[in-house]
């Protein structure tokens, strides 16, 4: 890039290179060359990939007591796992326009499920690709406009099907034969082996699962079938402790799941030969449900049964998938230059408190899984308990790539943290917000600040409550200790940390802290 150009990129990314001597200080400079230009570091590739609603408590390598995900295990082994990594709003879209912008939801435009994202906005594929990578969406967008800033794109339309899925290839719908998850890994596959030339590269695989309605794919209709999963302790959670809005949610297993959900009705979309091994493995369990005549808690346990079994065998196909995209870099000799990110859009409720979805503030569904692998960089089998968001995304991958962060975006690189050096002034406290209500699964408007040890939620639509849990002494969250006395002081700092936050991210929206 000759000089004039580089200014003027450097202009429009909202930062100015400093100078000393002559020099030129610009991010991703290794040292100086035998002229004393400065030498550009080794670029590297960079792979984000993204389950949808894949809780960090259905993997193994965050001890999952359920299921088993030796090739997601394989980048916690080889790279750093996150135990405090959480989104700022808990819900589909909205996380993928924060991922893509390093902007909240209130400056992206993105606050629920029900609005366009503006393709016309900044975006770190946008700013990658400025700077000379190729770049690449497959899978689950659904930000209903089309991708901007790729070179190539291949996107399921809206939520997509898990089986025989249509997809929209740079603008062309075209319909597909076999399952999702295989088809996405596929496109991913061609893409990198196609590639033309030496640029670094950005690849963003997307995946449907384990989104609802949960349907597996044809290698694992039965898997689990010859077991009972062990139910979360909170199966049967009243939420006596808790306020209003958890007791007016919609997003019970006992009371939300539809039939379709539990695979009860017949099943759309599949060829001969996919309905006839569909109706062998759920036609003879559906037909001694039918006899049982279950009530109860009997009927909530069948229930949990057959979704739990449904989700995690959508989460082994994704498994297996990863793996053969994970074996292609080691095949292909790109492993040692690519950054590996594996994560979610956001957690999601197991059966804990006797829900399924995401949404509210709490644990299960505030919690993402984060696992990053870079040989060289990352050490193998790491982990960091750092509070980091999917804010960071962004601004990481341009640190990584040598692009300057554009001074708007409001994340911060966790580059350091995966060097294993945190900063001393890295966050100790971090901001949510969720906005989507009234809608499916009547979860109320809340903002809140969570710190290493206690959360504070303030319902403010609809009703105006607050609540307070101590997560050292209630990690699940049972009760609400906001009116205790004891916890007074707590409660005045951290409504005071949750007005500077609302401040240092510019949010106005919602009633005043």
């Amino acid at each position: 890039m000759r000089q004039q150009t580089r200014r003027e990129f450097l202009k429009a990314m909202g930062v100015v290179a400093g100078s000393v001597g002559g020099l030129s200080l610009v991010p991703g400079c290794r040292g100086l060359g035998r002229a004393g230009a400065a030498e550009p570091a080794r670029r590297p590739n960079i792979i984000y990939i993204m389950t949808d609603d894949h809780a960090s408590h259905a993997l193994s390598c965050y001890g999952s007591k359920i299921n088993e995900t030796p090739n997601l295990d394989r980048i916690a082994n080889e790279g750093m796992r996150f135990s405090n990594a959480f989104c700022t709003n808990s819900i589909c879209a909205p996380c993928r326009a924060v991922v893509l912008t390093g902007k909240y939801s209130h400056l992206n435009g993105v606050i629920d499920n029900r609005l366009k994202f503006d393709g016309s906005q900044q975006t770190f594929p946008k700013l990658l690709q400025a700077a000379g990578y190729e770049t690449a969406m497959v899978g689950k967008w659904h930000l209903k406009t089309d991708p901007t800033g790729f070179d190539y794109w291949n996107v399921l339309p809206g939520q997509g099907a898990y089986y025989n899925p249509a997809m929209i290839e740079m603008g062309e719908r075209k319909k597909y034969t076999g399952y999702v998850t295989d088809i996405i890994t596929d496109h991913c596959l061609n893409w990198l082996k196609g590639r033309q030339g030496d640029k670094p590269f950005c690849l963003m695989y997307h995946h449907k699962a384990p989104h609802r309605r949960w349907e597996p794919g044809p290698k694992y209709l039965t898997m689990y079938d010859d077991r009972e999963i062990p139910e979360p302790a909170t199966l049967f959670d009243d939420n006596a402790g808790r306020g209003t809005a958890a007791k007016e949610q919609d997003m019970s297993i006992e009371k939300t799941m539809t039939r379709n959900d539990l695979k009860l009705t017949p099943t759309r979309n599949l060829t001969p030969q996919q309905k006839q091994a569909w109706d062998a493995a759920y036609g003879p369990k559906n037909e001694a449900f039918e006899k049982a005549n279950l009530e109860g808690k009997e009927l909530i346990r069948w229930k949990y049964q057959r979704y739990i079994k449904d989700y995690l065998r959508c989460i082994a196909s994704v498994d297996d998938n990863v793996g053969r995209l994970l074996d292609y870099l080691d095949e292909s000799g790109l492993a040692r230059d690519t950054i590996v990110v594996y994560t979610s859009d956001q957690g999601f409720y197991l059966g804990d408190h006797g829900w399924f979805d995401k949404r509210f503030m709490y644990e299960e569904s505030l919690r993402m899984p984060l696992l990053v692998r870079y040989p060289g960089e990352i050490r193998p089998g790491s982990v960091s308990d750092d509070i980091v968001l999917n804010l960071d995304f962004a601004e990481t991958f341009l640190d990584y790539a040598g692009v300057p962060v554009p001074a708007d975006m409001q994340g911060r690189s966790m580059r350091s943290v995966l060097r294993g050096r945190t900063p001393k002034d890295w966050r100790k406290s971090m901001y949510y917000h969720y906005y989507e209500y009234p809608a499916v699964h009547s979860v109320k408007r809340h903002y809140g600040v969570r710190t290493g040890r206690y959360k504070l939620i303030h319902f403010y639509h609809d009703i105006d409550e607050w609540e307070l849990y101590d997560l050292k002494k209630d990690p699940e969250e049972m009760r609400n200790v906001c009116g205790d006395p004891k916890y007074a002081r707590i409660v005045k700092e951290l409504k005071t940390e949750l007005k500077a936050l609302r401040a240092q991210y510019k949010d106005t929206t919602g009633k005043p802290a």
